[in-house]
């Protein structure tokens, strides 16, 4: 899938997802999954993007 489409109701700030649209900062997939590494999330860091694929691209963000 190209990363050049923008899903407007998935907001995604994580720039090195191979899914993160490169010129917004919203998510290229239709849908994502979400998932949890805890039984009873409390707070966001409980909760994760289980759709997330690192781009193991350099990123020109850090030059």
């Amino acid at each position: 899938m190209s990363n050049r489409y923008v899903n407007h109701c998935i907001e995604c700030s994580v720039t090195n997802c191979k899914n993160h649209n490169k010129n917004q900062n919203y998510c290229a997939l239709e849908a994502i999954r979400v998932g949890t590494r805890e039984s009873e999330p409390q707070t966001p860091s409980g909760v994760d993007c289980r759709s997330f694929e690192a781009d193991n691209k350099p990123s020109d963000i850090f030059s």
